[in-house]
Protein backbone atom coordinates (compact mmCIF):
# COMPACT_ATOMS: atom_id res chain seq x y z
CA UNK A 1 0.00 0.00 0.00
CA UNK A 2 1.33 3.56 -0.90
CA UNK A 3 2.72 5.89 1.58
CA UNK A 4 0.21 8.75 2.40
CA UNK A 5 1.84 12.16 3.29
CA UNK A 6 0.63 13.46 6.88
CA UNK A 7 -2.02 16.18 4.86
CA UNK A 8 -2.91 12.92 2.72
CA UNK A 9 -3.89 11.49 5.66
CA UNK A 10 -5.91 14.00 7.22
CA UNK A 11 -7.83 14.65 3.77
CA UNK A 12 -8.75 10.83 3.99
CA UNK A 13 -9.68 11.31 7.57
CA UNK A 14 -12.09 14.33 7.13
CA UNK A 15 -13.29 12.72 3.90
CA UNK A 16 -14.50 9.28 5.34
CA UNK A 17 -15.98 11.02 8.77
CA UNK A 18 -18.11 13.12 6.61
CA UNK A 19 -19.14 10.44 4.26
CA UNK A 20 -20.11 8.24 7.13
CA UNK A 21 -22.17 11.15 8.95
CA UNK A 22 -24.07 12.33 5.45
CA UNK A 23 -23.80 9.09 3.06
CA UNK A 24 -22.99 11.17 0.61
CA UNK A 25 -19.32 12.20 -1.48
CA UNK A 26 -17.67 15.49 0.20
CA UNK A 27 -16.51 18.00 -2.00
CA UNK A 28 -13.48 20.23 -1.43
CA UNK A 29 -14.99 23.61 -0.74
CA UNK A 30 -17.12 21.38 2.28
CA UNK A 31 -13.81 20.53 3.36
CA UNK A 32 -12.55 23.69 3.28
CA UNK A 33 -15.37 25.58 5.52
CA UNK A 34 -15.85 22.41 8.20
CA UNK A 35 -12.10 21.49 8.86
CA UNK A 36 -9.21 23.48 9.19
CA UNK A 37 -7.19 22.01 7.15
CA UNK A 38 -4.97 25.19 6.66
CA UNK A 39 -4.44 24.89 2.75
CA UNK A 40 -6.72 26.46 -0.24
CA UNK A 41 -9.69 25.02 -1.41
CA UNK A 42 -7.19 24.24 -4.88
CA UNK A 43 -4.50 22.32 -2.85
CA UNK A 44 -7.55 20.54 -0.97
CA UNK A 45 -8.58 19.30 -4.72
CA UNK A 46 -4.74 18.23 -6.08
CA UNK A 47 -4.72 16.37 -3.17
CA UNK A 48 -8.11 14.41 -3.34
CA UNK A 49 -7.05 14.12 -6.83
CA UNK A 50 -3.90 11.89 -5.77
CA UNK A 51 -5.76 9.82 -3.57
CA UNK A 52 -8.05 8.99 -5.92
CA UNK A 53 -5.35 8.07 -8.39
CA UNK A 54 -3.99 5.43 -5.13
CA UNK A 55 -7.14 3.96 -4.71
CA UNK A 56 -8.17 5.62 -1.75
CA UNK A 57 -11.10 7.71 -2.88
CA UNK A 58 -13.70 7.34 -5.58
CA UNK A 59 -14.98 9.95 -7.60
CA UNK A 60 -18.93 10.53 -7.94
CA UNK A 61 -20.53 10.70 -11.16
CA UNK A 62 -23.69 12.89 -10.26
CA UNK A 63 -21.07 15.44 -8.60
CA UNK A 64 -17.51 16.90 -7.97
CA UNK A 65 -17.16 14.94 -4.67
CA UNK A 66 -15.04 12.31 -3.46
CA UNK A 67 -16.07 9.25 -1.29
CA UNK A 68 -13.61 6.77 0.28
CA UNK A 69 -13.22 2.99 -1.41
CA UNK A 70 -12.90 0.21 0.45
CA UNK A 71 -9.58 0.60 0.62
CA UNK A 72 -10.11 3.88 2.16
CA UNK A 73 -12.11 2.68 4.51
CA UNK A 74 -10.30 -0.12 5.74
CA UNK A 75 -7.66 1.92 5.95
CA UNK A 76 -9.33 4.54 8.16
CA UNK A 77 -10.47 1.57 10.69
CA UNK A 78 -6.97 0.31 10.78
CA UNK A 79 -5.22 3.28 11.00
CA UNK A 80 -7.14 6.90 11.95
CA UNK A 81 -9.95 5.58 13.94
CA UNK A 82 -10.25 6.20 17.23
CA UNK A 83 -12.70 3.60 18.95
CA UNK A 84 -15.70 4.88 21.15
CA UNK A 85 -15.23 2.92 24.40
CA UNK A 86 -18.07 1.51 25.82
CA UNK A 87 -19.40 2.45 28.90
CA UNK A 88 -19.87 0.39 32.43
CA UNK A 89 -23.79 1.34 31.80
CA UNK A 90 -23.91 -0.30 28.78
CA UNK A 91 -21.35 -3.26 29.43
CA UNK A 92 -24.07 -3.97 32.39
CA UNK A 93 -27.07 -3.69 30.26
CA UNK A 94 -25.61 -5.88 27.07
CA UNK A 95 -24.91 -8.32 30.21
CA UNK A 96 -28.15 -8.30 31.63
CA UNK A 97 -29.78 -9.17 28.53
CA UNK A 98 -28.05 -12.64 27.54
CA UNK A 99 -26.69 -13.76 31.14
CA UNK A 100 -29.63 -16.00 31.76
CA UNK A 101 -28.87 -18.14 28.85
CA UNK A 102 -25.23 -18.86 29.56
CA UNK A 103 -26.56 -22.81 30.58
CA UNK A 104 -27.85 -22.77 27.12
CA UNK A 105 -25.32 -21.71 24.13
CA UNK A 106 -27.25 -21.88 20.93
CA UNK A 107 -29.65 -19.43 23.14
CA UNK A 108 -27.12 -17.31 23.85
CA UNK A 109 -25.08 -16.97 20.83
CA UNK A 110 -29.08 -15.95 19.28
CA UNK A 111 -29.98 -13.46 21.94
CA UNK A 112 -26.37 -12.34 21.74
CA UNK A 113 -26.68 -11.68 17.77
CA UNK A 114 -30.44 -10.27 18.63
CA UNK A 115 -29.06 -7.63 21.23
CA UNK A 116 -26.12 -7.20 18.75
CA UNK A 117 -28.66 -5.90 16.10
CA UNK A 118 -30.42 -3.82 18.45
CA UNK A 119 -27.75 -1.81 19.78
CA UNK A 120 -26.14 -1.03 16.59
CA UNK A 121 -29.11 -0.40 14.31
CA UNK A 122 -27.81 -3.16 11.77
CA UNK A 123 -28.13 -6.80 10.53
CA UNK A 124 -26.58 -9.34 12.97
CA UNK A 125 -25.21 -12.22 11.97
CA UNK A 126 -24.06 -15.13 14.52
CA UNK A 127 -22.62 -18.57 13.04
CA UNK A 128 -21.93 -22.13 14.75
CA UNK A 129 -19.01 -24.63 14.13
CA UNK A 130 -22.47 -26.85 13.56
CA UNK A 131 -23.07 -24.33 9.56
CA UNK A 132 -25.91 -22.65 11.39
CA UNK A 133 -26.51 -19.19 10.61
CA UNK A 134 -28.62 -16.64 12.65
CA UNK A 135 -29.43 -13.35 11.87
CA UNK A 136 -31.51 -10.48 13.57
CA UNK A 137 -32.70 -6.88 12.84
CA UNK A 138 -32.35 -7.02 8.66
CA UNK A 139 -35.28 -4.58 8.83
CA UNK A 140 -32.71 -2.12 10.48
CA UNK A 141 -31.13 -1.86 6.87
CA UNK A 142 -34.28 0.00 5.46
CA UNK A 143 -33.46 2.91 7.19
CA UNK A 144 -30.02 3.49 5.52
CA UNK A 145 -29.72 5.26 1.84
CA UNK A 146 -27.55 2.21 0.60
CA UNK A 147 -30.48 0.31 1.09
CA UNK A 148 -33.35 2.40 -1.02
CA UNK A 149 -31.72 0.63 -3.86
CA UNK A 150 -34.37 -2.16 -4.15
CA UNK A 151 -31.14 -4.38 -6.24
CA UNK A 152 -29.21 -3.96 -2.90
CA UNK A 153 -32.06 -4.31 -0.19
CA UNK A 154 -32.72 -7.61 -2.23
CA UNK A 155 -29.42 -9.23 -2.44
CA UNK A 156 -28.65 -8.68 1.01
CA UNK A 157 -31.93 -10.03 2.23
CA UNK A 158 -31.80 -13.31 0.39
CA UNK A 159 -28.68 -13.96 2.17
CA UNK A 160 -30.47 -13.99 5.53
CA UNK A 161 -30.99 -18.00 5.29
CA UNK A 162 -27.80 -18.71 3.07
CA UNK A 163 -25.47 -20.76 5.19
CA UNK A 164 -23.54 -21.64 2.38
CA UNK A 165 -22.96 -18.16 1.23
CA UNK A 166 -21.53 -16.93 4.61
CA UNK A 167 -19.70 -19.89 5.05
CA UNK A 168 -17.99 -19.38 1.88
CA UNK A 169 -17.10 -15.63 2.75
CA UNK A 170 -15.65 -16.65 6.44
CA UNK A 171 -13.58 -19.33 4.59
CA UNK A 172 -12.00 -16.54 2.49
CA UNK A 173 -11.37 -14.14 4.35
CA UNK A 174 -9.69 -16.94 7.04
CA UNK A 175 -6.84 -17.31 4.41
CA UNK A 176 -5.72 -13.47 4.22
CA UNK A 177 -6.02 -13.20 8.00
CA UNK A 178 -4.18 -15.50 9.38
CA UNK A 179 -1.11 -13.73 9.71
CA UNK A 180 -3.11 -10.72 11.76
CA UNK A 181 -2.77 -10.57 15.81
CA UNK A 182 -5.46 -12.24 17.81
CA UNK A 183 -7.68 -10.10 18.79
CA UNK A 184 -7.72 -8.76 15.43
CA UNK A 185 -11.36 -7.11 14.21
CA UNK A 186 -12.56 -8.75 10.79
CA UNK A 187 -13.82 -6.35 8.24
CA UNK A 188 -15.38 -7.18 4.86
CA UNK A 189 -16.41 -4.63 2.32
CA UNK A 190 -17.93 -4.00 -1.07
CA UNK A 191 -15.98 -6.41 -3.38
CA UNK A 192 -15.15 -8.26 -0.63
CA UNK A 193 -18.42 -9.33 -0.02
CA UNK A 194 -18.43 -11.61 -3.28
CA UNK A 195 -21.67 -10.60 -4.80
CA UNK A 196 -23.12 -8.10 -7.54
CA UNK A 197 -24.61 -4.83 -5.79
CA UNK A 198 -23.40 -5.52 -2.45
CA UNK A 199 -20.89 -2.49 -3.45
CA UNK A 200 -22.42 -0.18 -0.96
CA UNK A 201 -22.20 -2.91 2.20
CA UNK A 202 -20.41 -3.85 4.90
CA UNK A 203 -19.59 -6.46 7.10
CA UNK A 204 -17.90 -6.19 10.48
CA UNK A 205 -17.46 -9.69 12.25
CA UNK A 206 -15.43 -11.05 15.09
CA UNK A 207 -14.79 -14.63 16.25
CA UNK A 208 -15.50 -16.14 19.45
CA UNK A 209 -14.47 -19.63 20.95
CA UNK A 210 -16.43 -21.27 23.99
CA UNK A 211 -15.13 -24.36 25.08
CA UNK A 212 -16.26 -26.89 21.76
CA UNK A 213 -18.37 -24.42 20.29
CA UNK A 214 -16.62 -21.54 17.97
CA UNK A 215 -17.97 -19.06 15.18
CA UNK A 216 -18.20 -15.17 14.55
CA UNK A 217 -20.37 -13.01 15.50
CA UNK A 218 -21.01 -9.41 13.77
CA UNK A 219 -23.06 -7.16 11.74
CA UNK A 220 -23.99 -6.50 8.28
CA UNK A 221 -24.78 -2.48 7.27
CA UNK A 222 -23.86 -0.02 5.41
CA UNK A 223 -19.75 0.10 4.02
CA UNK A 224 -19.85 3.65 5.36
CA UNK A 225 -21.11 1.94 9.43
CA UNK A 226 -20.38 4.04 12.29
CA UNK A 227 -17.41 1.63 13.09
CA UNK A 228 -16.09 3.48 15.97
CA UNK A 229 -19.15 2.43 17.99
CA UNK A 230 -20.00 -0.69 16.15
CA UNK A 231 -16.59 -2.33 16.39
CA UNK A 232 -16.01 -1.81 20.02
CA UNK A 233 -20.03 -3.53 20.46
CA UNK A 234 -18.90 -6.35 18.34
CA UNK A 235 -15.70 -6.95 20.06
CA UNK A 236 -17.40 -6.93 23.86
CA UNK A 237 -20.30 -9.57 22.65
CA UNK A 238 -18.07 -11.86 20.79
CA UNK A 239 -15.79 -11.68 24.28
CA UNK A 240 -18.91 -12.24 26.38
CA UNK A 241 -20.14 -14.94 24.40
CA UNK A 242 -16.39 -16.88 24.54
CA UNK A 243 -16.52 -15.91 28.82
CA UNK A 244 -20.03 -16.50 30.13
CA UNK A 245 -21.09 -19.93 28.80
CA UNK A 246 -20.57 -23.23 30.48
Amino acid sequence: MADLTQRQIKILKCITEEFIESAEAVGSETLEKKYSLGISSATIRNEMAALTQLGFLKKNHLSAGRAPTSMGLKYYVRNLMTPKAMSSSEEIGVKEKVWDYRNEFDRLLRESARELATRTRSMAIATTNHDTVYTFGASNLLEEPEFYNIDVAKTVLSLMDNSAYWYDILNKASATDRDQEENFIHLLIGEDLGMEHLEPCGFVYQTYEAGPHRGILGVVGPARIHYTQVIPMVDYLAELVSTISR
